[in-house]
């Protein structure tokens, strides 16, 4: 028997045509209805790209938008940003260490330089004949001597400030504050010379210190006020109190003041705000830093309040510890 299989062949090719073109349409279909939901995938993802690629350490102020409509991208674009974030903090913060380093370096050959020029200019005096000559002699040697110990003084104080960022070491014991600044008191009243001092202390607040680093942060701070205020009618006041929570080591002046534009630098490495009366005295500005860096290694702080004319309070703040 025999058939025909045209009918079947077009039914054949009917379907498969119908196929291809409902295939078709549903391609169209998904594409249309998928290519925003890619584009809103592709388009942030070439955003990070497009910053990553101009992202180096001269330019770290790239930033995505963290707010682009799906989650995980959201998620990845806030860790990315933040990554940026720390790495500019990170930059930032060894810029500005390399330049305080410079300026560190720089500041500490200057100093440095001065009283030996001064000791090199005394020996080629004495060389040159002063020797022989006792009045001479004396007086060079006199001067030698001052500029040595000005030397010792600031290499001493350059090493202090290397220990106290390296690893401050704190010989811990309980004692009485009170007493601490009574036993200072001859010598602090013959550093002061003519100038009235009084002592205002609250008896009985005891605490686990480094005294020898405290007593160093209270000359300090009675020195910077012996250089600030007049000498006849100089007045300098050290005060001891507490609060619930710390206790207040004050000292106070009734100088000229700290103009205000200077107040943001008086605690830094060879930061002096007269000069002339800081070398005149052998100052070499490197006082409140270490006594700010002896001060935070107690775990407290130095603030300082002044008023042009009227004089200046540096308070030093340490934690209050129960017995």
């Amino acid at each position: 028997m025999g058939i025909s299989t045209g009918p079947l062949l077009e039914v054949a090719f009917r379907q498969l045509v119908i196929f291809i073109i409902l295939s078709a349409a549903a391609m169209a279909a998904g594409l249309a209805l998928y290519m925003p939901v890619i584009r809103r995938t592709l388009i942030p993802l070439n955003q990070m790209i497009q910053a990553v690629m101009r992202t180096d350490a001269g330019n770290l102020q790239q930033r995505v938008p963290e707010r682009l409509g799906q989650e995980e991208i959201d998620r990845l674009s806030s860790s990315f940003n933040g990554m940026l974030e720390r790495l500019a903090l990170s930059f930032e913060a060894e810029r500005e260490a390399k330049e305080q380093m410079r300026r560190f370096t720089a500041d500490a050959s200057h100093e440095l330089r001065t009283p030996l020029t001064s000791i090199h200019g005394f020996l080629e005096v004495l060389l040159r004949g002063a020797s022989v000559k006792p009045e001479q002699l004396q007086s060079a040697l006199s001067s030698m001597y001052g500029e040595s110990v000005r030397m010792k003084k600031l290499i001493e104080d350059l090493l202090t400030l290397a220990k106290m960022d390296r690893a401050p070491e704190l010989y811990l014991s309980r004692i009485r504050l009170d007493a601490l600044v009574l036993e200072m008191e001859p010598q602090l009243r013959m550093l002061s010379g003519p100038r009235s001092v009084a002592f205002d202390l609250t008896a009985g607040i005891t605490g686990e210190f480094d005294q020898d680093k405290l007593k160093q942060v209270i000359l300090n701070l009675f020195q910077n006020a012996v250089q600030h205020t007049n000498p006849v009618h100089g007045r300098i006041r050290v005060s001891l109190t507490s609060t619930e929570d710390e206790i207040l080591l004050a000292v106070n002046d009734n100088g000229p003041g700290i103009p205000e534009e200077h107040l943001p630098h008086i605690f830094e490495r060879f930061y002096r705000i007269d000069v002339a009366r800081a070398r005149k005295q052998g100052g070499a500005g490197l006082g409140l830093a270490i006594s700010a860096s002896m001060v935070e290694a107690h775990g407290g702080k130095i603030t300082v309040a002044t008023k042009a004319g009227e004089g200046t309070t540096f308070q030093v703040h340490l934690p209050l510890q129960q017995s």
